[in-house]
């Protein structure tokens, strides 16, 4: 996928229909039923904190730490090449609680940390995603959701209703970058709309 595409940052290609894909979100942690996958250090780490996480646990979760996780494997898309998917347990993500809520973001909030100092990149990046070495849109796990998908009737574009995951993720040059990068295919977008709509006058 990500020969398809010419801009990189932070060695991440941009897929540009982030920037024209309107969406819209009543966020009720749908999108956790399913679990997540996880790189490999992202699930070392939440494992060395499982003293930390499995008193704020409530009743509808599994404080069995072998329960939590899937088995690893490979995918390039991740750090360490390695991807391990978090187990489902009450048909919903083992670290998802009964109102819906994140329990690592529960205990990064309750340190008065960053709320996703222990969340996993692709919790903090949905509905966006990396898939190829691509930073593009994560359509096949929207597709699966009610309160979450494509709204051409919302004028709010995905990289507009992200920005905040975004600049978190790329950093704050980084998500400069992006910013310009927005501006610049947006323009071109219009400057070619506007070319076939005088185009297509002449023709008439």
């Amino acid at each position: 996928m990500s020969q398809k595409f010419s801009k990189k940052i932070n060695g991440i290609f941009i897929d540009p229909i982030i920037f024209t894909y309107n969406f819209h979100c009543k966020c009720s942690g749908e999108c956790c039923w399913y679990g997540v996958y996880t790189d490999l250090k992202e699930h070392d780490l939440i494992l060395s904190i499982k003293d930390k996480i499995i008193p704020i646990m409530d009743e509808s979760q599994t404080t069995d730490i072998n329960k939590w996780f899937e088995a690893p494997e490979k995918d390039e898309d991740f750090d360490s090449g390695v991807a391990v998917g978090t187990e489902l347990f009450n048909n919903k993500c083992s670290f998802l609680d009964k109102n819906g809520l994140c329990t690592l973001q529960k205990l990064a909030n309750n340190e008065g940390g960053h709320k996703w100092k222990y969340k996993p990149r692709y919790c903090i990046l949905f509905p966006l995603t990396i898939f190829e070495g691509a930073l593009t849109i994560d359509d096949e796990h929207i597709d699966r959701l009610k309160t979450c998908n494509k709204n051409p009737i919302v004028k709010t574009s995905i990289y507009e209703a992200c920005k905040e995951e975004l600049k978190y993720f790329f950093g704050e040059k980084g998500f400069s970058e992006l910013e310009e990068y927005s501006k610049e295919y947006l323009n071109s977008l219009e400057k070619k709309n506007e070319l076939a709509s005088n185009n297509s006058r002449e023709v008439a």
